[in-house]
């Protein structure tokens, strides 16, 4: 991950669920000092309490323990953050509110500036669940008062979850959202249903959850090391007249083939961030 710029105070990670802690533990490896990071989860998960014991980082420690943040990584579940954030104000400078960063989805950037006020630094961060083993994606949108030190502040935070990609709005947040947020669930449901044809075709069903597993999985790898073009590797691998073509001819259908259904899906999942975005002003 990217070196993590120093900071004035300490850094304040209001939530230790699964996001929460892949961060934790991205940002220990990464060797910033324990003694700077402050803990608030009154339930963090077992492997937050284990990194947090043997760091000795403060655990849900008054505001006078602690001193200022100078970063605000908010993770906590969206429909609790309200509740969650009421109690954060005496914990920030008096001069101004730290940088805000934030990794809830549908909690827009707006919804951060009612509690810390109009000219409020807000990074508003979408990851996906390939996060918890380093591997996601995370697109951000930062508010016009985020200045360029402060975005990459959150851009090295960020990266303890893997690759951090930058939008110009954040408008373009839902369709973020829609692509990669929601996106390892389109994969895992591609293996399932890979899976179920071939049980249809005679394989036993361990087989064949095997065979689609394995064949997903590697071809993602396979994808992420070659650095070429999917389409590239698609047609590398379809011979004219073969059974790759064969299957080809119905998942690239102009009616209702794969590309279809899938622009359908990210459609539905980009409008449906959008009516929970709504719900976060």
């Amino acid at each position: 991950m990217n070196a993590i710029p120093d900071m004035e105070g300490s850094l304040l990670l209001l939530g230790a669920g699964r996001m929460g802690t892949a961060m934790l533990r991205g940002w220990l490896t990464s060797g910033m000092p324990a003694d700077r990071i402050v803990v608030l989860d009154p339930a963090p998960s077992e492997e937050a309490l284990r990194l947090i014991g043997e760091a000795g980082i403060a655990l849900n420690p008054s505001p006078e323990e602690t001193g200022p943040a100078s970063v605000l990584v908010a993770a906590v579940k969206p429909q609790v953050m309200d509740e969650a954030l009421s109690g954060i104000a005496p914990r920030l400078p008096g001069d101004g509110p730290p940088l805000i960063l934030s990794i809830a989805a549908g909690r827009t950037i707006a919804s951060f500036k009612r509690h810390f006020g109009g000219d409020a630094p807000v990074v508003r961060a979408m990851p996906n669940t390939p996060a918890a083993i380093g591997e996601g994606i995370t697109g951000f949108a930062a508010s016009p008062e985020v200045d360029e030190a402060q975005k990459a502040l959150a851009r090295a935070l960020l990266s303890a979850l893997g690759e951090v990609v930058e939008v110009a709005d954040e408008s373009l947040i839902d369709a973020v959202t829609a692509v990669s947020g929601s996106g390892p669930a389109y994969v895992f449901l591609l293996a399932e249903c890979l899976a179920e044809a071939g049980v249809r075709q005679g394989l036993p069903a361990d087989l064949a959850a095997k065979l689609a597993q394995a064949t997903v999985s590697g071809a993602g790898a396979l994808l992420g090391a070659s650095g070429e073009d999917p389409a590239a590797l698609r047609r590398a691998v379809t011979s004219p007249g073969g059974t790759t073509a064969a299957a080809l001819e119905v998942l690239m259908d102009d009616a209702d083939g794969l590309c279809r259904l899938m622009e359908r899906a990210v459609a539905a999942a980009a409008r449906r961030s959008r009516e929970l975005a709504g719900d976060g002003k």
